[in-house]
This record gives structure tokens, sequence and C-alpha cells, in this order.
């Protein structure tokens, strides 16, 4: 519930900051110069990235957790059998140990999510963000019927 609270006031102030930036652009192209037409052209392409990026997270982040809870449904969603140092963090021998069981099952049923929802948690749980999200992305187009890139 935590993270979802952050997640909400992270957006809502983008959102207010896109607004923002969107009317200094608006304004440089009210100005009527070249020069500031120009210039209020390239501020207005900031917003626009920043409004599809986070569209784009958000969504991924809302199929995700609707994996989570079908999963959960199932009763199919991993255990956190990791070990911890004292201070709460996750101890790196047992994330790798529990990341080549995960990558196991990966490997002997390649075509479903399930599998691949579970190896982007270990991935998760090792530290390796950007393979994490990859694996999770995999598992979206697998239980949304789509192709998968290789």
């Amino acid at each position: 519930m935590r993270a979802k609270i952050t997640y909400a006031i992270t957006a809502a102030v983008l959102v207010v900051y896109f607004v923002l930036v969107g009317s200094r652009g608006v304004m440089l192209i009210e100005t009527g110069t070249p020069i500031t037409i120009a210039f209020g052209a390239a501020v207005l392409v900031l917003p626009v990235i920043g409004v599809w990026f986070l569209w784009k997270n958000t969504q991924f982040v809302r199929k995700a957790n609707q994996l989570a809870a079908e999963l959960d449904a199932e009763g199919g969603l991993p255990v956190d059998e990791l070990k911890r140092t004292p201070s709460g963090r996750i101890d790196r021998d047992s994330a790798d140990e529990v990341f080549a069981r995960r990558k196991a099952e990966t490997e002997d049923a390649p075509d479903d999510w399930r599998t691949w929802f579970r190896l982007a948690i270990a991935y998760h749980d090792a530290r390796d963000t950007p393979r994490a999200r990859k694996a999770m992305q995999r598992a979206i187009a697998l239980h949304e019927g789509r192709p998968v890139q290789a």
C-alpha cells in the first residue's frame, strides 16, 4: 500500500511539473519571435515525452499487479524463502540460490507466464532491475497472448 501511495504522489508531482513546463513552452510560443517559437516547441517536447513515459510505466505496473493478483488467487506466488542480513537486506547468496531455481523452472516451461513472473521476482531480489523488468514484460506478453521478443 505504501508503494502505491508513493507512486501516486510521485506521478502527481510529475504531472504538475509537466503542466508548468508546458505552460512555459506555450508562453514562449506566444511571444511570437522565431527563436522563442523554436524554444517553445522544444520545451513542449519534454512534457510530451514525460507523459508518455509516465503512462507506459503506469500501464506496466498495473499489468504486473494484475498478474500478481491472478497468481496469488491460484496460490502460485513465490514464498519468501530468502535469508536476510541483520539489517534486513536480502542475503546475496540466498538470492542467487533462489534465482538458479527460478531460472531452471523458466527453462523447463518457457511459454508459461507464471514462471517468467517468478523469475522477474528472483531477478529483483538479486538486485538486477533491468532483467527483472524484461522478465516481467515477457510474463505480461505471454499472459496477453502477444508475440514474445527473443
